[in-house]
């Protein structure tokens, strides 16, 4: 019950930052943003209090910790897969724009000149 009461208070904290840019929107809009991330920087400290907030909290470093064990492709590598990926997109672009063109002289050409 605890929990939910955390969480629904972050999310009025949230609610309430974003009135706050609403109503106050005579200020300057560096004060309209700095309440907005303040809002959400509290409501995540709220949140974060919360046992879901902690399971979030978990994840998102054993997500980084996974993330850190990838190995990372080199330069020479990544070049030459996006190399590939333009090729590859050139060739699938020439074979629709021909597959279109052949169409479109099929249709108009030999069955609409043979209706006539």
């Amino acid at each position: 019950m605890a929990d939910k009461l955390k969480l629904g208070l972050a999310a009025l904290i949230v609610i309430a930052g974003i009135a706050g840019f609403y109503w106050l929107n005579d200020a300057s809009a560096l004060l309209r943003a700095a309440i907005v991330v303040l809002a959400v920087v509290g409501a995540g400290a709220v949140a974060l209090a919360s046992a879901p907030g902690q399971l979030a909290w978990q994840f998102a470093v054993g997500t980084r910790a996974e993330v850190r064990k990838v190995v990372w492709p080199t330069r020479k590598e990544t070049v030459q897969a996006t190399l590939v990926v333009i090729v590859m997109v050139i060739i699938v672009g020439l074979y629709l724009w021909l597959l279109d063109v052949f169409s479109f002289w099929a249709i108009y050409d030999l069955i609409l000149r043979a209706s006539r």
